[in-house]
């Protein structure tokens, strides 16, 4: 089984920039796909970005295309967030897919998780 940490949360203000980081080890695949998603408090988990497995095939959520950004270095992923607003806040997870076409938007697609990390937008 693999390991995916995360980091890079915090709390900002609104209109502010973050960019959380994850990081794979253990026994991974050579191909496979990753993705960021999100859980505020009593909300069900929702996709945010994902990326396939060269990197060149990304999928964003409605709600933050054209201020997130996805990308990745093989076991590596980053999530670029601008412009933030307060209904950004939430618990960011990394995930990792076995599945790699079509590229999965869905959780239950996803076989291994991160311990999530807290990004809060508040003054």
């Amino acid at each position: 089984q693999v390991q995916l940490v995360e980091s890079g949360g915090g709390l900002v203000q609104p209109g502010g920039s973050l960019r959380l980081f994850c990081a794979a080890s253990g026994q991974i695949f050579s191909m496979y796909s990753l993705g960021w998603f999100r859980q505020a408090p009593g909300k069900e988990r929702h996709i945010v970005a994902a990326v396939g497995w060269r990197g060149d095939n990304m999928k964003y959520a409605d709600f933050v295309k054209g201020r997130f950004t996805i990308s990745r270095d093989n076991a590596k992923t980053y999530l670029q967030m601008n412009r933030l607003k307060p209904e950004d806040t939430a618990v960011y997870f990394c995930a990792m897919s076995r599945t790699i076409y079509p590229l999965p938007t869905g959780p239950a697609s996803y076989d291994y998780w991160g311990q999530g990390t807290q990004v809060t937008v508040s003054s």
